[in-house]
């Protein structure tokens, strides 16, 4: 093959019609689009999550994502973001004005996506699942027993 041709092979996101889609939204960030479009791909072909599409945020010059995670499921909004990029309290305000649960999407240099689940205010964790015991603590109330 040609080295144009290995190109064009190597370079098929550029033209992926999403890609083509978030770039009309004029963000100005390509690391953010980048993500952006590496997140839908997560969504759409591993988890197959619904009716994904993108939206521009202009205060805060990113593309969100909407999506539901099943038929009938709410609307979820997704933040994807490169994981150099800081990110403040107003900026996730603003996301979570929406109106809609978000998740926050930090997405590596290698393409590692971790989700993280954000809330308006603190949400008590769910008790861990499975055979657990604090063994430590019991060691540690016998020995102090035996004194």
């Amino acid at each position: 093959m040609s080295g144009a041709s290995d190109r064009a092979e190597t370079n098929w996101i550029l033209r992926h019609p999403m890609y083509q889609q978030m770039k009309e939204l004029q963000v100005g960030d390509c690391e953010q689009i980048h993500a952006a479009f590496l997140a839908f791909m997560d969504l759409t072909e591993v988890r197959r999550w619904k009716e994904v599409s993108c939206v521009k945020i202009p205060e805060l010059q990113v593309v969100l994502l909407e999506a539901k995670e099943k038929d009938g499921a709410p609307i979820h909004t997704v933040l994807p973001l490169p994981v150099h990029r800081s990110l403040n309290h107003r900026s996730i305000r603003q996301v979570l004005d929406r109106g809609f649960p978000m998740l926050l999407c930090a997405v590596a240099s290698d393409s590692t996506l971790v989700y993280q689940r954000m809330t308006d205010g603190l949400v008590t964790p769910d008790p861990p699942v499975g055979p657990f015991e604090d063994v430590g603590r019991r060691q540690h109330r016998k020995r102090r027993q035996q004194r």
